[in-house]
């Protein structure tokens, strides 16, 4: 009763992710005595893979492996460049989709899996630095904030240390909760996390304060990057006047409300040109502001650099 598991690598995979993945399964393998699990690495042409620490992986053929697989995993890292239609690869999972084998990402293997049309009108997750790219190249899908979601045939996951917790359930649901919990002994994993659990410390720690109207407020800043919210409308969302709410960011934070606010913005702006094919223009708008040249002077005022100098993987730009 071995399940084949196949894990596809893209370049620049993340391999703390994949190894998260793949060894609770060997582990599963030992303890059980019993060859449960065959893991099976896998590119889409069947080449080596290097992943982001430099490591080549040898792999498999994706196309000529087969349909005997229980899931295939697309394991990614990188920037959108990475996640492109390599060899058929779209058309593999969507060929392994149809044959009834579930189909799962990890870190931002969702993002493969939205391009290849498999998790439409689906529950799913992705790493929380890729989620934005991916609501802006697919509008009509919304990532849960979750460490890993599982929705019938398909499986996601937010990569990290966060697929350890995805394995325990999936060892749990085949050789029940003692058993997998055995797995996560083995590596020290004695905290597993529940699937909704957040993939990033808190706002608290992340703005080192614990004012609770500040926290709505800076919770609010990160939710309406494209559409700013006004002073006035923040305030009334906690329930204080303008006038408090920037004595509480010159007070808590040293840095007032616009300041806070446009911050926030050009840091998401920063990984957008980094990791998108969006071009300056509509990562502009996309992060609220009303011009290209605005946006540029606003990222240099703060980063000391051009757009242009983030782009080295886009330098079509």
């Amino acid at each position: 009763m071995t399940q084949r598991m196949g894990f596809v690598l893209t370049p620049n995979f993340a391999l703390m992710s994949y190894a998260s993945a793949i060894e609770p399964l060997r582990a599963a393998n030992l303890i059980s005595g019993l060859q449960l699990y065959d893991v099976v690495t896998l590119s889409s042409g069947g080449h080596q893979v290097r992943s982001s620490s430099g490591l080549m992986v040898e792999c498999r053929s994706l196309a000529e492996e087969g349909q005997d697989f229980h899931t295939v995993f697309v394991c990614a890292g990188g920037v959108a460049s990475d996640w492109v239609d390599s060899d058929g690869l779209y058309g593999a999972l969507r060929k392994l989709s149809r044959q009834g084998v579930r189909i799962g990402g990890i870190s931002s293997g969702a993002y493969v899996l939205a391009a290849a049309g498999l998790i439409e009108n689906r529950d799913f997750t992705i790493h929380w630095e890729h989620a934005t790219l991916l609501k802006e190249a697919f509008p009509n899908l919304s990532p849960r904030h979750a460490r890993y979601v599982i929705d019938g045939d398909r499986i996601t996951c937010g990569g990290g240390v966060a697929p350890l917790d995805m394995m325990h359930a999936t060892i749990s649901e085949r050789m029940g909760s003692h058993f997998a919990r055995r797995v996560s002994d083995w590596y020290l994993h004695t905290v597993v996390s529940e699937p909704t659990a957040s993939q990033r410390g808190s706002a608290a720690e992340r703005f080192s304060t614990h004012h609770p109207a500040l926290l709505t407020v800076l919770e609010k800043m990160e939710d309406t990057i494209e559409q700013p919210l006004s002073r006035t409308a923040l305030a009334q969302l906690v329930g204080i006047s303008t006038r408090h709410l920037d004595r509480l960011f010159t007070s808590e934070t040293g840095i007032s409300f616009l300041e806070t606010y446009r911050s926030i913005r050009l840091r998401h702006a920063q990984r957008l040109l980094e990791q998108s094919p969006l071009s300056i223009s509509e990562i502009a708008f996309a992060t609220g502001f009303s011009s290209a040249s605005h946006f540029s002077r606003a990222l240099k005022s703060l980063t000391g650099k051009s757009p242009g100098n983030f782009r080295l993987k886009f330098p079509h730009d």
